[in-house]
């Protein structure tokens, strides 16, 4: 029989492996999965960040637990993934947020600083992908893979943030998710992208102090920045059955940035 929507987006029983999820972004859609019934299993760097924000989730009566891990580096991404599958039996829901940028000029742009965002924000994000499927998805013809890209891998920016690095890296996940979900389709396995506009967060905190709140709301057709619950939906929708038939795909929740066109 045809499901009704609730049962839809139920996730409970599922297992979740969210990256750079002690804070931010990733704690919103480690949270958004932990509302919906998901297990959750938190990493980042640092271990007493994840011991606050697993502590929160706790309180709001999701399962979690965490691992220390630094996703630019390859062992301690496949120690990640093999203990997670350790730890939960296998994995259901991979969402590969964690990630850097850098801000300097094209021209005088450090080598060793484009290495250090393309390591995090793509690399890293292939390498996961790999070795959760083959460890723990293929088998089981099953799972849903979501990375987190951005507005700014659609385009360049205005002149005043420079980020050619991120915005490279970003834009490389995009075709990362469209390849892969090709790719996968045949082992069930979905993979689909988040590209957030500008949310408030430790790492946009620069940009949000050389160009003020209000600017930066003024581009959006909304009138506003995103906030902490804007993109709990559509992770849902992609980690859940709702969303079993869509893969190799990305949307924007950017407030309608990415739709305005001239000047």
């Amino acid at each position: 029989m045809t499901r009704t929507i609730q049962q839809l987006f139920d996730l409970t029983g599922k297992t979740a492996l969210v990256t750079g999820g002690s804070r931010g972004l990733g704690l919103q859609l480690a949270q958004a999965l932990g509302e919906a019934g998901a297990k959750i299993m938190l990493s980042s760097r640092k271990a007493e960040d994840l011991e606050e924000s697993a502590a929160t989730l706790k309180a709001a009566g999701i399962a979690v637990d965490w691992i220390a891990a630094d996703c630019s580096k390859e062992a301690d991404i496949r120690g990640l993934a093999d203990e997670t599958i350790k730890r939960l039996g296998h994995v259901d829901i991979l969402v590969n947020n964690a990630g850097a940028a850098w801000g300097a000029p094209a021209e005088d742009h450090p080598v060793e600083a484009w290495d250090k965002v393309m390591n995090l924000n793509i690399r890293g994000y292939f390498i996961l992908s790999q070795h959760i499927a083959k460890q723990s998805m293929i088998a089981r013809r099953s799972g849903r893979i979501i990375n987190v890209a951005s507005i700014a891998g659609l385009g360049g920016n205005p002149p005043e943030m420079t980020t050619v690095a991120y915005n490279t890296s970003k834009g490389a996940v995009i075709n990362f998710t469209r390849a892969l979900g090709c790719e996968w389709g045949k082992y069930n396995i979905t993979v689909n992208a988040i590209c957030p506009g500008f949310f408030p967060s430790k790492m946009t905190v620069g940009t949000l102090k050389a160009m003020g709140e209000e600017k930066l709301a003024s581009h959006a057709p909304l009138g506003r920045l995103g906030d902490d619950e804007d993109l709990k939906g559509l992770c849902v929708l992609y980690a859940s059955d709702a969303g079993k038939h869509i893969t190799g795909q990305w949307l924007a929740v950017d407030g309608g940035v990415s739709s305005v066109t001239g000047g």
